[in-house]
């Protein structure tokens, strides 16, 4: 099989969320099961000068969008053995970061359709597509509508994973034909609610859809979880799945991350306690072994449940904890925190920001590791912690639920509560605690969450048996 992984990030290349971990590392993971599969990604302006310097011009051609007649370049690199595809426009990506512009619809409805011209020149012809979120999702539309005809895409199919439903790509009416370039009657493809609706145009013509974990899949279909798309989901359930997303093991490795203080691993777990004690020191807390230390790393947005740590911060620092956190959002919560750290010297320390080096230093030295979510897709911050010996505190929510089972089980892994409920919270805290006071018990819990694996094996043959259904399809 051959596989075009379209995303609007990659690592090492760019990245903003969990979709460039997953871009950067699946593909990989894919070709060492003897696929073939390549990225095809926006050149932004800010990919750092000795990864551009890596690249190749291929060739170039013209997108023609609605009125509009558009350069694209082609570069190409290779990193890890995967060949990723940059599509340049410097008027639409020769800018700082990567979303949050005003005409964000128009860039990336030209990125998905310049990636089914760029087909026209390059020497990859892929049998699938893979989509991701919104900003890939108008793919399977331009596909259907305007070259579906041609030899070339016949029988080419399309897969579309939904990484984060919040995010839909929601434009007025007027996009459809001034932006797009859709004629009149291909208007209810696109719209929803009243408005033009990427995510669910995606949805409509796609193949498969997919979600990052197999609860997520089922969460979605609930006008809870599903921002207002339960309809059209639904009514397209028959193509709808879960597929649990892994990490990169190479990556995220304790025996071989230069941030950490010292290496460590299943067999020689001792090297933990130099992390956290390194941890401690870095963050200006007492170097204290004997509380439990706490770590949170997210972005401080409500969904993360981070409105529950604000409703009882109070009954938290009362136990023998120490919290370190990590992130930056929204304004009550990072001044939450910043008063926390005022008012507790001794327990709390926040860094504000994106600082991938501490994130790491983190997940390697707290004894516990804090995911209150309202909802989490998949969420890899419990997998990478579970990867450094930290045990998750989970609520029980989209792939939370399906990575993470209690230690009061056999298979335990972690601490996780159900109802969206700060004492609920509270209470899993606790009986952390309460285990982290048995040092022996603590230290064998440590040892099995070094020895789970979450890379990307399993996941990978998952894809490639979803794929296959969708050639046979």
């Amino acid at each position: 099989m051959k596989i075009l992984y379209a995303a609007s990030e990659a690592l090492p290349f760019m990245a903003s969320g969990g979709l460039a971990d997953v871009a950067g590392s699946l593909p990989k993971a894919i070709r060492n099961k003897m696929h073939a599969c390549r990225v095809v990604m926006p050149l932004y302006s800010d990919i750092k000068p000795e990864l551009r310097a890596k690249m190749k011009y291929v060739t170039n051609f013209t997108v023609y969008l609605s009125w509009r007649s558009l350069y694209c370049g082609v570069f190409e690199a290779n990193h890890n053995g995967v060949v990723y595809y940059f599509l340049d426009n410097e008027y639409y990506f020769k800018r700082p970061g990567l979303y949050g512009y005003y005409d964000d619809g128009e860039r990336f409805a030209f990125f998905s359709k310049a990636i089914l011209e760029m087909l026209h020149y390059i020497d990859y012809a892929p049998d699938i597509i893979h989509c991701n979120d919104w900003q890939t999702a108008l793919v399977p539309v331009y596909l259907n509508l305007f070259y579906r005809g041609e030899k070339k895409f016949r029988d080419l199919k399309t897969v579309l994973t939904i990484h984060n439903i919040q995010y839909q790509g929601k434009y007025g009416m007027e996009m459809v034909q001034d932006v797009l370039g859709l004629p009149q009657s291909a208007t209810p493809i696109i719209e929803y609610d009243g408005c033009v609706n990427y995510m669910k145009g995606g949805i409509d013509q796609c193949n498969m859809i997919t979600t990052v974990s197999q609860t997520y899949a089922q969460e979605i279909l609930d006008p809870w979880y599903s921002h207002g798309l339960d309809r059209i989901l639904k009514a397209r359930q028959f193509k709808l799945m879960g597929i649990l997303n892994g990490i990169d093991v190479d990556g995220y490795n304790p025996q071989t991350d230069p941030n950490l203080a010292a290496p460590f691993s299943a067999d020689h777990p001792e090297g933990k306690a130099e992390n956290k004690r390194a941890l401690q020191e870095e963050m200006g807390l007492p170097q204290r072994s004997d509380v439990m230390l706490l770590g949170i790393v997210s972005r401080l947005v409500d969904h993360k449940g981070l409105d529950l740590v604000k409703y009882i911060g109070e009954e938290i620092l009362k136990e023998n904890l120490q919290l370190v956190v990590l992130g930056s959002g929204e304004y009550m919560f990072e001044s939450f925190f910043e008063e926390m750290q005022k008012k507790y010297p001794e327990k709390v320390s926040f860094a504000k920001g994106f600082i991938p080096p501490l994130a790491r230093k983190i997940y390697a030295g707290a004894d516990a590791f804090l995911m209150p979510s309202k909802s989490e897709p998949c969420g890899l911050a419990q997998m990478v912690a579970l990867r450094y010996g930290t045990i998750p505190i989970v609520r029980t929510t989209g792939g939370l639920k399906d990575s993470i089972q209690d230690l009061g089980g056999e298979e335990g892994n972690g601490f996780t509560f159900q109802s969206y409920n700060a004492h609920d919270m509270l209470g899993a805290i606790k009986r952390a605690l309460a285990l982290y006071s048995d040092q022996q018990a603590w230290q064998k819990a440590v040892v099995h969450a070094l020895e789970c694996d979450f890379s990307w094996k399993k996941s990978a043959g998952e894809y490639i048996a979803m794929y296959r259904k969708v050639l046979e399809g």
